[in-house]
């Protein structure tokens, strides 16, 4: 295996980590100190890797920054580069999602906050509001979920640039397959629990938490509620619950394996009103039956209680390995699909996002 970097995007600040081979990772010096990542990408379709980071200034708002040499050097669009339209009437909250399209060179979508999709045709320095998705009737209604009506997935199909599918919290799942023209929900058997009875599956107004897929599979996806874990086979038309065997089903990370798409991990909660890992473990739960089944993986996680959640964005999985990172500041990573784990960095600020390649 090449050297591997990995992204972390905190609270306050970019650590990037880099591993030569199969040795252990250095972490370098902070970057954007005091300044939250929300979102990374490290975009390697072009002759180089490009770096992404989703900053937010805090006073001074949101804005996208990139790299071209692994994080030596930053720039940053002269205007901003994701805003809103005149006319719209809405403000760019946060940006929570950077995704590279892979069947579009250059193409780069975010996800945003008011529940919105901007697309990039320069490799991510500028945007435009996809205006479909943003006009839906639906829009209207949509409520915001815990951390704000955040459109917190992209998932562009892998060779079909038409096929794209979005998740919001907590709107649910919306998939076009018109490059963004028109969007259908797709929540069809996804049970909202918290709902009255006889109203527990909507049209739409689903919590999702996070949704997967695989490059060699799209159709199959995997997506954690707000209660429940499930798999669609027609890229969204149906849901299935598989998440009846793990020790609680709320949670918010979801990914699937890089090579082996029935292999999928998540890392469990107590329940939505006590966000601590089950048992106050950190347990990654692993499936190689596309859900049918799952096992528990701990070895060279802590044995001593723990008290911080795993976000949504702190979890990745890819050539590199399967990397997570946690609310109290510390990165785990495994080389070995979970059968193990050694810890990366702590003393960190709050995790929000994890990305790792091998380069």
């Amino acid at each position: 295996m090449g050297d591997t970097l990995l992204a972390i995007g905190t609270r306050k600040g970019l650590f990037l980590a880099r591993a030569a081979d199969d040795g252990p990772f250095e972490v370098d010096p902070v970057q954007f100190s005091t300044i939250a990542v929300h979102a990374v990408a490290i975009d390697t379709r072009g002759p180089a890797p490009r770096l992404l980071a989703a900053i937010e200034y805090g006073h001074f708002g949101p804005s996208i920054m990139w790299s071209d040499d692994l994080g030596e050097t930053w720039q940053e669009s002269e205007r901003p580069p994701v805003a809103f339209p005149e006319g719209t009437g809405a403000t760019l909250a946060r940006v929570w999602q950077l995704q590279p399209s892979p069947a579009e060179p250059g193409v780069v979508w975010a996800g945003a906050e008011p529940g919105a999709l901007f697309r990039s045709e320069d490799a991510g320095e500028t945007f435009s509001l996809v205006e479909g998705l943003w006009e839906h009737p639906h829009r209207e209604r949509w409520q915001p979920g815990g951390g704000g009506l955040c459109l917190h997935t992209v998932l562009p199909h892998p060779s079909d640039p038409k096929t794209i599918a979005v998740a919001v919290s907590a709107a649910g799942f919306y998939r076009s397959t018109d490059g963004g023209q028109s969007w259908s929900a797709a929540n069809k058997g996804i049970r909202a629990p918290f709902l009255p009875e006889g109203e527990q599956y909507p049209e739409f107004g689903q919590c999702v938490h996070k949704v997967a897929l695989h490059p060699e599979r799209p159709d199959r996806l995997y997506l954690q509620h707000h209660f429940g874990v499930y798999r669609s086979d027609d890229f969204g038309s149906s849901w299935s619950s598989i998440g009846d065997s793990l020790p609680s089903d709320f949670g918010f990370p979801i990914v699937v394996h890089p090579s082996r798409p029935d292999t999928v991990f998540v890392l469990p909660l107590e329940s939505d009103l006590n966000r601590v890992p089950v048992g106050n473990r950190y347990r990654v739960y692993r499936t190689d039956d596309g859900g049918g089944s799952w096992r528990a993986l701990a070895d060279g996680l802590p044995d001593t209680p723990v008290h911080a959640a795993v976000l949504r964005d702190a979890m990745c999985a890819s050539d590199a390995g399967v990397f997570f990172g946690t609310r109290d500041g510390e990165v785990y990573g495994s080389r070995d699909d979970g059968e193990s784990w050694s810890l990366i960095a702590r003393h960190l600020p709050d995790v929000l996002t994890v990305r790792a390649t091998v380069l």
